[in-house]
């Protein structure tokens, strides 16, 4: 007795701990001992188990099994005693899982039909406890629990506990069966009264928890939306209680799963729920975010009526708050919202892609994965994704792609994807590793998805440069642009340097790295490769002045004409040229032809020639280290893309216009080859001149006189282009490459049954000039392969 009475006493339960003598009181629930004994005893055993170690010493020593028995007493405070220790042990995984061997559900119900509000409080506290387990939830619907439940809620006098009997109820409602069993005796309506009608906060937020989990079921779902439960869950958002509020939210969620209740939520419920994401509560912000987003989700009216009630703004604030929940519900619904132009434009205008990072950078894989898919849905236009790339959001998205979640790495793929709709955001993706995580993903079985070879293939259609070092193909929708460059063939893993990094390489004995790039220079060019005495390289030297002169002279006479043709020359030609870096270059070479005797012209002539190393400097881009760097100008290729302009691109039959192409650039390389005499063609030794000359690896594509195969199938594709004709470009072996186009079959125009599809035919650049030979033929097996 008084050790009953003391072990209220934190310090005496501490005391007791130490002694031990756990397994002295538990013998003293023994049958054989007095009602006193039992009601002393187990009031201790009920004031110890309030903490862990003293649960687990209860347990250990086999107090479970006569606590139990001791619900049967007839006294009641030992039933009291019992059902509260029992309700502090069941706390325990271990515990409910030795309750359905101890049969101990009959005995609990029992005590709901006490005379004593305490324990019957502490039964149903004990049920809502246990009923957490599947098993144990069988057998209270087997041992007719639910029909204690329903009568409880059915009596008024008992209203003190509707709490925990609609708590249990909820619990139940998990299994299909017992839902089933609740319908048939009506309590699915009972519900809905304590929802509507219960003046109790903590009701109904236990009866909105027990609609949210019956909702579940379809057949439920309609009985609800029948009986029109949408219009008190609406009226739920309103309530005081944040517990409420979040479980009317999680049953509007539930509810989502019928097309009815969604359309009854547009007009009414959505404008709340809105208003519930500027909470201070966290949690009610993460429930109101999640019944938004399965409102809005597959439903265009729903994400209208969310931007109507002003939620974007709420929706991007929520993206910063704690609770993971939360933030990965408002991604989606921002998602959901995206997919209509309208509301994207409106998502872009509110820095959305800024508040997108710290989803991006989350530990919790869920939120990476919607974060990702918001930064795909909203990133479709060039503004959304240039705030991404100022923002620092490219670096998280393209490390998402690491990830070892499936989910996440399939919307970090989809996401590169879409970011990957213009150059400049494939060039820094791919600079930021994307392309190499890529494609290390495709080459994964288990890895790889559909998104991820996409996005491969995006980047390298924004990257032609590496896309031809690769797959050794551009199709004719790959548009060669000013700055391409043909390093040859790499393997995959290995990484293709930057045009810059190239050109300023010392020259070496690896193949050319053709340069195609019409942009004309804002200075004087190179001399052209005419002139072998020269020797000006854009990579690192001038060794020859003079010659810089003779074929600056000869350059200034052959380009004159292209500023007036609308591309622009390589630098102006005026009779009265204004001072600058091209006058000092004329006067030098008008200078050239006199005698300079005096002292004072050879002074002048050396600031000119200072002048003169400055400008291929800068031509070269060394010399200007505060101007953007820029590739090697190309004069030869600027005539050339004007030439055919004004040329071939007036020629209104295809078929001749490539043949007419094809003429033009073997003139331009050499001429036509026989076949017997190929080998005799020495191009090696004239490239190999023009590394020397340049001091680099890059070759303008114009300067090469003398190429084969891969030479010209380059130009021609990079002329084609500039000019509209379709064409593709393909890499063979030893040097080969060739050009393919499609065209019609004249012969079969008039036949019925529409048009036939188009033919493919390569174009021979080499032997027969301007010939066009079919593909998968003995003649185009020849020009392919040695």
């Amino acid at each position: 007795m008084i050790l009953g009475i003391l072990s209220s006493n934190s310090d005496v339960k501490k005391l007791l701990r130490e002694l031990v003598i756990m397994n002295s009181v538990i013998a003293q629930l023994a049958p054989e001992e007095e009602v006193v004994i039992h009601e002393f005893a187990s009031l201790c055993l009920a004031n110890m188990s309030a903490e862990y170690t003293s649960k687990v010493q209860i347990f250990e020593h086999g107090g479970l099994e006569p606590l139990i028995r001791l619900l049967n007493s007839p006294d009641p405070d030992v039933k009291k005693n019992s059902i509260e220790c029992i309700y502090n042990l069941v706390q325990d995984f271990q515990c409910r899982a030795t309750f359905q061997e101890l049969n101990a559900i009959p005995s609990i119900l029992e005590l709901l039909k006490s005379e004593y509000p305490v324990i019957q409080l502490l039964a149903l506290k004990t049920l809502g406890v246990i009923t957490n387990d599947k098993e144990l939830r069988t057998m209270l619907r087997d041992h007719q629990g639910v029909d204690h439940l329903i009568k409880i809620l059915e009596t008024k006098e008992l209203n003190d506990l509707h709490i925990e009997a609609l708590s249990v109820v909820a619990n139940c409602l998990e299994d299909t069966d017992t839902i089933v069993l609740i319908q048939q005796t009506g309590g699915l309506k009972k519900l809905l009264v304590f929802a509507e009608n219960s003046p109790i906060p903590d009701i109904q937020k236990n009866a909105a928890k027990a609609i949210t989990k019956a909702a579940y079921n379809p057949e439920n779902r309609k009985f609800f939306h029948e009986q029109e439960v949408e219009k008190c869950l609406v009226a739920l958002l309103s309530s005081e209680s944040d517990g409420t509020k979040i479980a009317a939210s999680q049953a509007i969620s539930a509810m989502c799963e019928s097309s009815g209740s969604k359309d009854f939520f547009n007009y009414q419920g959505i404008p709340q729920l809105i208003q519930l994401l500027k909470s201070d509560n966290e949690e009610v912000r993460e429930a109101a975010a999640l019944a938004l987003a399965n409102l809005t989700t597959c439903n265009p009216a729903n994400a209208n009526a969310a931007a109507e009630a002003d939620g974007i703004v709420p929706l991007i604030n929520v993206l910063s708050g704690k609770r993971d929940g939360a933030i990965a519900n408002a991604a989606t619904v921002l998602t959901n919202m995206a997919m209509q132009e309208p509301l994207r434009v409106s998502i872009q205008s509110h820095d959305v892609m800024r508040a997108l990072i710290s989803p991006l950078r989350s530990a919790n894989t869920v939120v990476q994965s919607k974060a990702a898919l918001a930064v795909a849905a909203i990133a479709c236009d060039l503004e959304a994704r240039t705030e991404l790339r100022n923002s620092g959001g490219l670096e998280p998205l393209v490390e998402l792609l690491r990830s070892k979640n499936d989910e996440v790495r399939r919307h970090a793929s989809w996401a590169v994807m879409v970011c990957a709709g213009d150059e400049l955001m494939a060039t820094e993706l791919s600079r930021l590793g994307a392309l190499d995580i890529l494609g290390e993903i495709n080459l994964s079985v288990s890895r790889k998805n559909k998104f991820s070879e996409a996005a491969y293939n995006k980047l390298l259609n924004n990257h032609l440069s590496l896309k031809y070092s690769q797959t050794g193909y551009l199709s004719s929708s790959n548009i060669i642009s000013d700055g391409f460059y043909d390093y040859g063939r790499i393997n995959p893993g290995i990484k293709l340097l930057p045009l810059k990094e190239l050109c300023l390489q010392e020259p070496n004995d690896q193949r050319a790295i053709l340069l195609v790039n019409s942009k004309p220079s804002e200075v004087s060019p190179p001399p052209s490769t005419e002139d072998k005495s020269s020797d000006i390289g854009y990579g690192r030297s001038i060794s020859s002045l003079s010659s810089l002169r003779r074929a600056s002279k000869e350059k200034t006479r052959k380009y004159r004409y292209l500023s007036s043709a609308g591309f622009g020359s390589p630098w102006e030609d005026k009779s009265e040229p204004s001072s600058g870096r091209t006058t000092a270059v004329s006067k030098s070479a008008t200078k050239e032809k006199g005698l300079r005797k005096s002292r004072g012209k050879k002074e002048e002539e050396k600031v000119k020639e200072e002048e003169e190393v400055t400008t291929v400097l800068k031509w070269a881009g060394e010399a200007s280290p505060d101007k953007e760097w820029s590739p090697p100008s190309d004069p030869d290729f600027c005539g050339y893309v004007y030439e055919v302009t004004k040329s071939i691109l007036p020629i209104t039959n295809i078929k001749e216009q490539i043949e007419a192409l094809a003429k033009y650039v073997a003139e331009k390389m050499g001429g036509k080859v026989p076949k017997e005499k190929l080998y005799d063609f020495s191009w090696e030794l004239h490239i190999s001149e023009l590394k020397f000359q340049l001091k680099s690896n890059v070759v303008p594509i114009g300067m090469i006189k003398k190429g084969i195969f891969y030479h010209r199938a380059l130009l021609f594709k990079a002329l084609a282009d500039k000019i509209g004709i379709g064409c593709s470009l393909v890499r063979g072996e030893y040097g080969r490459a060739w050009n393919e186009v499609k065209l019609m079959n004249e012969s079969r125009k008039g036949m019925i049954g529409g048009f036939p599809p188009p033919e493919v035919y390569i174009v021979d650049l080499m032997f027969q000039p301007g010939g066009l030979i079919k593909l998968k033929s003995r003649e185009a097996d020849l020009y392919r392969f040695l």
